[in-house]
């Protein structure tokens, strides 16, 4: 192929690597920063030593996270301008202000919090410490909110109007734009997939601790019986945040799922591959399609199941692809061939999204049944607080005896079936919008930056690849030295409450070096 008659082409694969990557450690940053928040408090509140340890432990790969989602995150908005000049000169005013309110108030939060998190340990009393670790999560929640915006004016534009002199889009209601429906529901569902993706974190690497405490004990070893607490509390918490959230994520899916047929009936055909408008519409399980043809040479179907997914009942009609194409065409000029997303890879996509993502919530539950009693005997005892620690590794015991093997590295494989979930998702969400970049407004191939070569993005194509490979690495490296390691229970936590002012405060503390100063 010649490389300069396919810069649209070449321009999304970059687009949508550097996205796939990125999202890796969004969902991460989001669930984690609040898992180490609600581990501080309990620690705050309560005074118990396993929630200190698990605390520093959980935020030591929030931290990890959120540098590598920073950092792959500032190329995503490079590409704007290298290979999507012409988009972003379409909707740089309508894109600015949620990334702006982005900027100054979540990442603002973010960036000042998170420095006063880690250093102020000893510093800051403990409530403040933790109210700066809720802050931080709060930013990440807001980043996420405002981003998501932006994209849901790609999906369904609202509150602008397009200046025919210039032919760009102009922001005439921001209410609009950050409060659609669309934004709404897309918010919802994509923070409760990624508080589904930290749950699957959290049973992943509690269930590598917990085996191989299993395992020493077997073989008469000395065993960590603080940090066997600490997994134990933390695979709790992530079965029960695996249900919650799993369930959460099924109904904002299915809502999104009802919005997304009235916004994008051909991305929602598509990910069903439905070629013809029925009434009632099945559901299909499994389907092997002749895009050329224009239909399915296999298909399994549940009958009437896409109409209530749809609509809420069983009989309503479903447009299928071909007469939604057939409509697109007369409206917007061109062939129904022109308004045909890459079908096969929107079908299995919303599959993998799915399937995943479900699959989690299901481990979630299964878990929490499996330990249910484990829990129940454990709460019911009141030991002193060093034999607490040897009751639930006694118990462990009697779960590692049925769970052992298969159940263990389910649960350690788990940790991926989030990440592959949400992947699977974007790709879903941008292919079946296609081929427009913003719905009904712009295509994508009237995006791309005109004068860039198609070798030329594939030079910086091949460059990002590597140097996201080598970001992997080091990425995959400091996880698994530091979620090896384990928490480390022989860290105690400040002796005292520090004060802000006082007379509590130590008398030498006017002689100490500052820690930072400007």
């Amino acid at each position: 192929m010649d490389l300069a008659l396919a810069p649209e082409t070449i321009a999304r694969w970059q687009f949508g690597m550097t996205t796939v990557y990125h999202y890796l450690f969004v969902p991460l940053t989001i669930s984690l920063a609040a898992v180490t928040a609600g581990l501080e408090t309990a620690w705050v509140r309560t005074g118990k030593d396993k929630y200190f340890p698990a605390t520093k432990f959980w935020g030591k790969l929030f931290l990890i996270n959120i540098a590598m989602g920073v950092v792959t995150g500032l190329v995503q908005e490079f590409q704007f301008g290298m290979n999507w000049s012409d988009y972003s000169r379409f909707v740089g005013d309508v894109f600015g202000a949620p990334l702006a309110l982005e900027a100054l108030l979540a990442f603002f939060f973010e960036s000042t919090f998170i420095g006063l998190w880690i250093f102020g340990w000893d510093k800051l009393p403990k409530r403040i410490h933790c109210t700066c670790i809720w802050i931080v999560s709060v930013g990440t929640v807001l980043s996420s909110y405002f981003i998501l915006a932006a994209n849901s004016f790609m999906q369904h534009p609202v509150g602008y109007s397009v200046d025919e002199a210039s032919g760009k889009a102009h922001l005439t209601d921001i209410g609009a734009a950050l409060f659609q429906e669309t934004t709404v529901v897309v918010v919802v569902h994509t923070l409760t997939a990624a508080f589904l993706t930290g749950a699957a974190l959290l049973i992943g690497i509690s269930a590598v601790h917990l085996r191989r405490a299993s395992r020493r004990q077997r073989a008469g070893r000395t065993t960590d019986l603080e940090q066997v607490a600490v997994m134990r509390t933390s695979l709790r918490l992530g079965l029960t945040l695996a249900v919650v959230f799993g369930l959460g994520t099924a109904l904002s899916g299915d809502t999104l799922g009802k919005v997304m047929f009235e916004q994008q009936p051909m991305k929602m055909a598509a990910a069903e591959a439905l070629w013809e408008t029925e009434a009632p519409a099945p559901f299909s399980a499994f389907a092997v399609g002749d895009v050329d043809e224009g239909h399915n040479t296999v298909d399994l179907k549940i009958p009437g199941l896409l109409s209530f997914l749809a609509h809420g009942d069983f009989s309503s009609p479903v447009p299928g692809i071909n007469d939604i194409a057939a409509e697109a065409a007369k409206e917007y000029g061109g062939e129904p061939a022109d308004y045909l997303p890459n079908v096969p890879v929107t079908y299995w996509a919303f599959r993998g999204m799915i399937g995943f993502g479900m699959g989690t919530f299901a481990l979630g539950a299964a878990g929490l049944w499996l330990t249910r009693r484990k829990f129940r005997v454990a709460t019911e005892h009141r030991t002193a607080h060093d034999e607490v620690p040897r009751l639930m590794l006694t118990r462990n015991r009697e779960l590692g005896a049925a769970a052992t093997g298969l159940a263990w590295r389910v649960a350690i494989l788990t940790m991926a079936f989030p990440l592959i979930a949400n992947a699977w998702g974007w790709i879903f969400t941008e292919m079946g919008r296609q081929p427009w970049a913003v719905y009904g407004l712009l295509r994508t191939a009237d995006g791309v930056s005109p004068g860039v070569s198609g070798t030329e993005q594939l030079v910086t194509l091949i460059g990002f690849t590597l140097l996201y490979a080598a970001l992997a690495v080091i990425e995959v490296r400091l996880l698994v030295t530091y979620a090896g390691a384990g928490p480390h229970t022989s860290e105690q936590p400040p002796a005292r409450d520090p004060k802000l002012r006082g007379p509590s405060a130590r008398e030498d503390d006017a002689d100490r070096p500052l820690t930072f100063a400007y």
